[in-house]
This record gives structure tokens, sequence and C-alpha cells, in this order.
């Protein structure tokens, strides 16, 4: 009686490519908006406890409490590890290249096809 009333076309179970696409951006869109939240929200957990535990105590007291599961946790644990280590580390630093420091190396996305090119030319 139900399939009468809601026909399958109306409810595909396949969506259009595109659809499919912009379905999996926003919910990338979400999912970085969440793992910032808990971030923001267990720095402050770290500064609310840190004169009662310290702060890898107060991390691990937070994901547990929450409730996170993996690999959302680790998400979590690192990118909040990563905020306290900013005030703490000096910047990394760099590997001039031997010619000096030219920056990131080049993208050689073509060279196989041109490679292949000349040995068949």
């Amino acid at each position: 009686m139900l399939g009468d009333l809601l026909p399958e076309s109306l409810f595909p179970r396949k969506l259009e490519p595109a659809t499919e696409r912009r379905l999996r951006l926003a919910q990338a869109r979400a999912e970085e908006a969440l793992v910032r939240t808990h971030v923001e929200n267990a720095l402050a957990f770290v500064d609310a406890l840190a004169e009662e535990l310290p702060f890898d105590r107060a991390i691990d007291t937070y994901i547990r409490v929450l409730g996170l599961a993996e690999p959302l946790a680790s998400t979590v644990v690192t990118r909040v590890l990563v905020v306290l280590g900013q005030d703490l580390l000096p910047p990394p630093r760099r590997i001039p290249e031997a010619e000096g420091d030219v920056g990131a190396p080049k993208l050689r996305l073509h060279d196989a096809g041109r490679k292949k090119e000349k040995l068949r030319g």
C-alpha cells in the first residue's frame, strides 16, 4: 500500500553525478566545521583545567567525556596539539635547495607523456 502512495521514482536510490559531488562538498564542509568546533572547545577545556590537569590529560579527558570515535578523535587531538605547540615551538626550518632556496619542486605531470613521444618519434 505504501508503494502506491510513494512511488520509487520520487526517491531515486542513485543520485546524479553533479548532485553526488555537491553532497560530498557539503559533507566535507560540515565535517570540517565539526572538527574546528571540537578543537576550539578542547582548547577551552585545556585552558579551564590548566591548574588541575596537564594539557595531554585534559585533551584525553575531553575526547573520552564526549565519546569521540576514531578518526575524529585523532584529528581533534592532532589539531589541538598543533595549536598548543605554536606557542611553545619555533617555526620549522626550511631546507634550502642546492642552488639556493627555490621553494617547492616543480610538478612534472606531463614529463612521462613527453618521454614516450620522444621514444616513438
